[in-house]
């Protein structure tokens, strides 16, 4: 291994009474120095700011306003930091840190300059410490954003594996037992997935299997594990220890697809007849006008949209050529038509099959 993503969730920071658990941290941050030492580059995505903020003023429990959840994570962050600066540099090394929101990845070119960021840090063996940027968000906190972080900066930093430290050993089966080893995420293995979390964090066992099925198809092995296990980073690299690996895919999907798959959020939805779904899902081909029978949400031509059958259902992502005003005035008629409807014509193709995505 030459390049590991590390995720460290709240469960695994936190001690019974929801305090930051320094001696915790001071494990972790000691393997990840000895990984580092080895030769490997460390990419570390902690969650647990807003516990933090918590601890600091005394808040015994999770606030639901968004602002509250904000100022929680503003003074919460800077705690954090200071936490896992002093034990770095106590091994020899320095921290820097990178707040993210959606946005950054919805921009493809803010995407990539992260990527130059993040390798311009592991060049000079500084590691790069990633959190959701909480404190400026205009949505709501929702559940799992740092699993999904971590699975998107596996990719696009190239790295060999994803490790998830939770609060449980890995994925267990109907008996209780642990899975030790997955080659490939089914249906079935996602019935496994319990839906509960732990109360001061936002992800579940459903967002660790949805970071591991994108990460896997990148070509990225992922490992779910106890982060409080002792030596479980050093267990993980020798291949022993209690923990569930998942197999990378050997055929992998095109970087600019798997960003439009998973690494975007849609900003609309067009519904297309069974004919666009048939010559989408089985033809390769791109969506036309004519397959189109509505749109919902307002959106602009260059935004990723949900591909919907008509009953709803989503099947396949891709970048629209037409705003949802235009799709309204050209949905289900030829393509040679489209410059009599509008005036003009952008491109033959609603959503051309090489930016569309079968989900």
């Amino acid at each position: 291994m030459k390049k590991i993503v590390i995720k460290i969730g709240t469960g695994v920071l936190t001690g019974k009474g929801g305090n930051l658990d320094e001696e915790m941290i001071e494990q972790l941050v000691k393997q990840i120095c000895g990984m580092i030492k080895s030769g490997i580059s460390v990419l570390l995505v902690s969650s647990g700011a807003i516990g933090a903020g918590m601890d600091l003023l005394g808040v015994k429990k999770r606030p639901n306003e968004l602002s509250e959840l904000q100022s929680m994570a503003a003074v919460g962050q800077t705690r954090l930091m200071n936490i896992y600066n002093k034990y770095f540099n106590k091994n020899g090394y320095i921290a820097g840190q990178i707040l993210l929101t959606q946005d950054d990845f919805d921009d493809r070119t803010r995407y990539i300059n992260i990527k130059h960021t993040i390798n311009a840090l592991l060049e000079r063996k500084i590691i790069p410490i990633v959190n959701e940027n909480d404190t400026i968000s205009t949505e709501e906190i929702k559940c799992g954003d740092n699993d999904r972080i971590s699975a998107l900066l596996g990719d696009l930093v190239e790295a060999d594996t994803l490790v998830i430290l939770t609060n449980v050993e890995g994925l267990l089966d109907r008996e209780g037992k642990l899975i030790r080893s997955i080659n490939d995420i089914s249906d079935e293995i996602k019935s496994l997935v319990r839906k509960d979390k732990c109360a001061l964090g936002t992800g579940g066992m459903e967002t660790k299997i949805n970071a591991a099925e994108f990460v896997t198809n990148s070509g990225i092995d992922c490992c779910i594990a106890n982060g409080k296990s002792k030596d479980i980073l050093l267990d993980i690299l020798k291949g022993e220890g209690k923990f569930t690996y998942f197999k990378a895919k050997s055929i992998k999907v095109t970087a600019k697809k798997r960003w439009i798959g998973f690494g975007s959020k849609t900003k609309g939805a067009v519904i297309v007849d069974d004919g666009a779904k048939e010559a989408i899902s089985k033809g390769n081909k791109s969506l036309l006008a004519a397959g189109v029978i509505d749109k919902k949400g307002d959106f602009l031509s260059g935004d990723i949209l949900s591909i919907c059958d008509k009953s709803g259902k989503e099947f396949a992502k891709g970048i629209t050529n037409y705003s949802s005003s235009e799709i309204l005035k050209i949905k289900g008629i030829k393509t040679k038509d489209i410059e009599s409807a509008l005036g003009y014509k952008n491109q033959d193709e609603v959503i051309h099959r090489d930016n569309l995505v079968i989900l």
